[in-house]
């Protein structure tokens, strides 16, 4: 059941500084936020398409599905043909995103069609990041790129890039105020999965005054914010409680890391998971729980996936950019979230990893950086 009622959207300020009435002021949007003629045509090309097919990062997170979701919805309200998927086989919401609304609009990645009219992509840094769906995002004949991460590398034949969002949700919440769609307390739901997914809750750096804001906005449309907060942070299997203590018994600490600032880190091995019946998503949350040392700026998690691959997740508290650590790696994220994959044995890359750390240290620790849960 989708935590929430309906209701109409109500006018007030957006999370991202910009009026509802989609005029800017010079003097609250940041230089990196998009400007309305890239609005504008995001609009246009949406309103006009025939088909559209909207699309989340492969094992997505509350802030790629919420959003893709969220849009999907608003679209079809205004009655377009809509599909929204993510490359992913088979494709699996992850338990913690079960109660999302829409879940209907979702399809197989063989769903999606060769060449596709229009694709917009949500909260996607990378074109690698869209897994099996690559290369027909790349073969659409509009790709729009909609995202907050500043390692975002443009891939799309348009963007809407703003480093400065606390969440993708953001870009979301004005893409669907624009098309002129109701805030229903659907879109509502799936909006505020992606804002508290990737503010932690709002506990992160990159929460504003504005993002409480557009917090209470979406909250007065009657969703219920308790539980969708029990369901993304404090719902699990007990089988996920034995792989966590298995993680946290393996979990080591290296005081000299980072320049002396420490790394600690841990591996989940799939033969763990698979002893308790546990998926690669269920176990998202473990990096919440390691990075919690106080002995340690850096946390890193190997999580080993069904195929064998290591599957990164790693935060800093503030002193070193793991964007630019895990761009090594051949990933990215934000300067204090980042992720990565690497197939190299788990030793090999806690080792490279660490030797990474001493030249991404940094003097003060950017304003702009807004970490996710989303590596």
């Amino acid at each position: 059941m989708t935590p929430g009622v309906a209701a109409d959207r109500e006018p007030g300020p957006t999370a991202g500084g910009k009026s509802r009435t989609g005029d800017f002021d010079a003097r609250t949007v940041p230089p990196t936020a998009p400007g309305a003629a890239e609005w504008d045509e995001a609009v246009r090309l949406l309103l006009t398409a025939g088909d559209i097919t909207l699309l989340a990062h492969v094992s997505p997170d509350g802030d790629a599905l919420g959003s893709a979701l969220a849009v999907g919805l608003a679209l079809r309200e205004l009655g377009r043909t809509v599909r929204v998927s993510y490359g992913d086989d088979p494709l699996v919401v992850p338990s913690s995103l079960e109660f999302l609304p829409g879940q209907d609009l979702l399809v197989a990645h063989a769903e999606v069609p060769e060449e596709p009219e229009l694709v917009a992509v949500f909260d996607a840094a990378g074109s690698a990041r869209l897994g099996l769906l690559e290369a027909k995002a790349k073969a659409a004949g509009t790709l729009l790129v909609v995202d907050h991460h500043a390692s975002n590398t443009r891939f799309g034949t348009h963007h809407l890039i703003d480093v400065e969002a606390p969440a993708t949700a953001v870009l979301a919440d004005e893409l669907i105020t624009r098309l002129g769609a109701t805030l229903t307390a659907d879109i509502a739901t799936a909006l505020y999965t992606g804002l508290v997914t990737d503010t932690g809750s709002f506990k992160y750096v990159g929460t504003t005054p504005e993002t409480h804001t557009f917090a209470a906005r979406l909250m007065a449309t009657g969703i219920r914010h308790d539980l969708i907060q029990r369901a993304i942070w404090d719902t699990c299997r007990f089988g996920y409680l034995k792989v966590l203590a298995t993680a946290l018994a393996a979990a080591r600490l290296d005081a000299d890391a980072a320049g002396g600032l420490g790394l600690v880190s841990t591996v989940i091995t799939r033969a763990e998971r698979a002893a308790h019946g546990i998926r690669l998503d269920e176990i998202e949350g473990v990096i919440d729980v390691v990075r919690k040392s106080g002995e340690a700026e850096v946390a890193l998690v190997l999580k080993e996936d069904d195929d064998g691959a290591l599957r990164a997740s790693a935060r800093s508290k503030g002193a070193v950019d793991l964007g630019r650590v895990c761009a090594a790696f051949g990933g990215g994220g934000h300067a204090f979230a980042a992720g990565f994959t690497a197939y190299d044995p788990p030793a090999e890359v806690v080792a490279r990893f660490r030797d990474l750390l001493a030249d991404a240290l940094l003097p003060v620790a950017p304003a702009h950086a807004t970490p996710g849960d989303d590596a």
